[in-house]
């Protein structure tokens, strides 16, 4: 086995990224860590939710791992976000032009969940205590 890892940042590929900020960071409450470039538009952002970081990288012609970032299909990745409640952030997330895939429900261990897209297809999963 390897070293521990010191940390893993999940990184999504944006079509755009004023559209996943809009998502992630005006509604969902998510801190700008890190930019590149730090000037003008950004191509990669890092933003964080408590300990926890999410990585917005700009769709180019030419990534770095040389493979086609579209056109993804099926189910690639899920985020799973915890809130304070489900319903007011599955709420602002519609208002804020966010498509829902699954209605808030009570799970059986014991949290309400519902799910949502964001603004490139990507499924999340809001999560809160019941009760």
């Amino acid at each position: 086995m390897i070293e521990p890892a010191s940390r893993l940042i999940p990184m999504l590929s944006v079509a755009d990224i004023d559209r996943s900020l809009g998502f992630y960071r005006d509604v969902l409450g998510g801190e700008i860590v890190y930019r590149f470039p730090p000037e003008g538009p950004p191509a990669f952002l890092t933003l964080s939710f408590g300990t926890t970081e999410l990585g917005l990288g700009l769709i180019s012609d030419a990534p770095l791992h040389g493979r086609a970032l579209r056109p993804a299909s099926g189910h690639r990745i899920e985020l799973c976000i915890n809130v304070a409640d489900t319903d007011a952030a599955l709420a602002a997330l519609k208002a804020a032009g966010a498509p829902t895939v699954v209605s808030p429900t009570d799970q059986p261990w014991g949290e309400r969940a519902a799910y949502v897209e964001d603004p490139d297809g990507n499924l999340v999963m809001l999560v809160a205590p019941i009760g």
